[in-house]
């Protein structure tokens, strides 16, 4: 992984986020399912948050993963994991944070995590369950920490309070909504 990854001029066009928008979109309807975002960048993490995070967002970058200027076009105001409604981290380091689960008036104000990954396509496979997936869909996941799983499933035991997660790779996506089981013995 880089030092920082970096966006493409073309991110920060509308027409660039509304299709990377209803691409993420689709990955939620349909856990297990990759998306690929269409970018100019070597990594999709830029538009995937200029998709998703504006002034009104707290955004928590703990790792440095983009840098101040990518931070400065994004616009939204720095956070802590613990505070903030976008978290990115690398995968590769197991999570020390407690995220915002929301609360049973408002659960949608639980934390959305990205996760960024070394592969998606190879790895270790995760068998998943839920809503959008008939049966079980399986998904390779390279370089994100087994740790993600466990915390995830400890975060959304109280739903509908929890955390959804995005998991990005160079161009490619996987969402993870609050409601999709993992089978953690396929997450080793």
């Amino acid at each position: 992984m880089p030092d920082h990854i970096r966006s493409a001029g073309t991110d920060w066009q509308p027409v660039a986020q509304q299709g990377a928008f209803r691409q993420i979109m689709n990955c939620f309807a349909y856990p297990g399912r990759l998306g690929q975002l269409a970018t100019e960048a070597k990594h999709g993490l830029p538009l995937l948050l200029a998709t998703l995070v504006d002034r009104s967002n707290r955004l928590a970058d703990p790792h440095r993963l983009l840098d101040d200027d990518e931070h400065r076009r994004l616009g939204a105001n720095s956070g802590t994991p613990e505070m903030a409604q976008f978290v990115v981290q690398p995968g590769v380091l197991p999570p020390d944070f407690q995220p915002i689960l929301g609360s049973l008036e408002n659960p949608e104000q639980g934390a959305t995590l990205i996760v960024v990954a070394e592969r998606l396509g190879t790895g270790a496979s995760l068998h998943l369950s839920g809503p959008g997936i008939d049966g079980t869909a399986t998904v390779a996941v390279q370089g994100v920490d087994p740790v993600w799983w466990q915390k995830r499933e400890q975060w959304n035991a109280g739903f509908p309070l929890g955390v959804d997660m995005i998991v990005v790779a160079e161009r490619q996506v996987l969402a993870l909504p609050r409601t999709t089981r993992i089978d953690l013995k396929g997450a080793n």
